[in-house]
């Protein structure tokens, strides 16, 4: 069975997306096909680029730690070669902080909401747990709609749902490393 390519997951495409560009999605394929290390010349090649481009979006990758280099002097002309190498497990890296900290706040969340009565207004969308609305009466106090109560129990089920959603890509994203 072949391997799967790292940039088939909808996460890190959205990551590379977010840091490089849609180009930085195909350059990484591009790297990731040829298994060894590429010059900026050999990606611009293939991508049909130009070169500067396609340094500026390696440049993107490597100020987030995803793509490396090694530099060698060309010893006729004097000028620098770059190699570029993709470093898939910095991807996972990233991505995994990124999970960790939403499946946090999920989870919070997932809490706050289990443990108090919130109420929201019908208006302005204002959240208020059930003490600070029987205050105003159950009337809002940033606009004076009425506040109904906001606690669903499809809320946590959705919330469940995307907790474990998150745990499943966290194991994906460890098995890549």
């Amino acid at each position: 069975m072949p391997k799967k390519s790292i940039t088939e997951l909808v996460l890190v495409r959205d990551l590379l997306d977010t840091v490089g560009g849609q180009d930085a999605i195909e350059l990484v394929k591009i790297c990731e096909k040829k298994k060894k290390m590429a010059t900026d010349e050999e990606i611009s090649k293939k991508m049909k680029k130009k070169v500067t481009d396609i340094r500026a979006i390696l440049n993107k990758l490597h100020y987030r730690g995803i793509a490396c280099y090694q530099k060698s002097r060309n010893q006729k002309t004097g000028w620098y070669n770059y190699t570029w190498e993709i470093k898939k497990d910095r991807i996972a890296e990233i991505i995994g902080e990124q999970q960790e900290e939403n499946l946090e706040k999920l989870t919070q969340k997932k809490n706050l909401e289990a443990d108090y009565c919130f109420f929201d207004c019908n208006q302005c969308n204002e959240r208020a747990v059930f003490e600070i609305a029987a205050e105003y009466n159950f009337i809002c106090p940033g606009c004076g709609g009425s506040m109904t109560s906001a606690n669903d129990p499809s809320r946590q089920k959705e919330l469940s749902g995307k907790i474990k959603k998150i745990e499943k890509e966290l194991e994906i994203l460890q098995k890549m490393k």
